[in-house]
């Protein structure tokens, strides 16, 4: 049993490496919908003025499905057009990466949703619109850094830029501005405009580096 696991691992890694290049060409898209959907909701939370806490959470809780579904289909398309298998064993292995820190971040969203009407007007905007915006930040650098190690290394670095970026923006303490404002904002730059400046920089590397 043994050696048909290791024979496996190995396999995997091969393949990882030698899809490489395929994995970045896919990334590029996903980045780029992504930070689409980051700042366009963040700027959509302002103007529509969602700043109650619970109205935060069951907005941005609502908000990340759209990006995920619209990665799943960006990458299963990718996957038919080059004619790949779309649940591989590296895809698996992808997966298994993210979904610990991902099932964290929105169970967490979930259960705050419904205990915030327990709390003080206070405490339910700074749990809500303050620590739970930066622990998303955490989580996500988290999955982002350990998904790296199946995926172009970018990524880790990708991932240490949102991690350290989140735990540095927790030690500068509670700002003194409009919390709706801070919490959005958060929300913008980390999931948007990061986002998006990675992508741009994966679209135009990669229209410089042949194919395999």
């Amino acid at each position: 049993m043994e050696p048909n696991w290791a024979a496996e691992h190995l396999q995997v890694i091969r393949t990882l490496m030698e899809r490489s290049a395929l994995y970045r060409r896919a990334l590029a898209p996903v980045m780029l919908l992504t930070g689409v959907i980051g700042l366009l909701a963040a700027s959509a939370g302002g103007f529509l003025q969602i700043d109650s806490p619970r109205g935060f959470v069951g907005y941005w809780l609502s908000v990340s499905l759209l990006p995920l579904i619209g990665s799943f289909v960006l990458v299963r398309r990718q996957a038919l057009r080059d004619a790949e298998p779309f649940w591989s064993p590296p895809t698996r292995r992808v997966l298994q990466a993210l979904l610990p820190p991902f099932a964290a971040g929105f169970i967490v969203g979930v259960i705050l949703l419904f205990h915030l009407t327990g709390l003080d007007t206070r405490s339910a905007s700074v749990l809500a619109m303050l620590w739970l915006p930066l622990g998303w930040v955490v989580l996500y650098g988290c999955a982002i850094h350990a998904a790296g190690f199946f995926m172009p290394r970018g990524m880790k670095v990708f991932g240490w830029v949102i991690l350290l970026g989140g735990c540095g923006i927790f030690a500068l303490g509670i700002p003194d501005i409009p919390r709706p404002w801070y919490a959005h904002g958060i929300m913008g730059v980390f999931f948007g405009a990061l986002h998006l400046a990675y992508g741009v920089y994966l679209y135009f590397t990669e229209s410089k580096t042949p194919a395999p």
